[in-house]
């Protein structure tokens, strides 16, 4: 099964591994990395490490990060490039992606990214209304 990694600037990690659990239920092997203002990179690191000892058992890692080019994404994407058969990263990661995530984690590694990419772009929709004239 595949482990994930939430990580985000400030708490928003942990918000969405609250909500998806409020939703779905408890998941094992899932950890949240948070980087805070007065972190560098290699807190990141170090971090992201500590997570990594936590997993039990996983074929996979598949990090989930908030934002492209940011610090989260930068020191995770320096991690998956090393095992880049074991590992991935999506960034813009949300609660749809999250949730889908869940529910896919038992599947090859290539065959969950592409339903995540696939799965976060129809999460993002408007709400457009009908407006109907009643005669005004």
């Amino acid at each position: 099964m595949i482990a994930i990694i939430i990580a985000s600037h400030g708490e928003f990690a942990k918000g969405l591994l609250q909500s998806a659990t409020m939703i779905f239920g408890k998941q094992a092997n899932i950890a949240t990395v948070t980087f805070e203002d007065h972190e560098t990179s290699d807190d990141l690191k170090i971090k992201y490490q500590t997570a990594l000892n936590k997993f039990d058992t996983a074929d996979a890692v598949l990090f989930l990060v908030d934002l492209w080019g940011g610090s989260p994404f930068t020191v995770a994407s320096q991690i998956v490039s090393r095992q880049p058969a074991q590992m991935a990263l999506i960034a813009g990661v949300n609660l749809p992606i999250l949730m889908d995530a869940f529910t896919i984690r038992d599947q090859p590694l290539d065959k969950v990214l592409a339903h995540l990419e696939k799965s976060g772009k129809k999460g993002v929709r408007r709400f457009a209304p009908e407006t109907h004239d009643e005669g005004n």
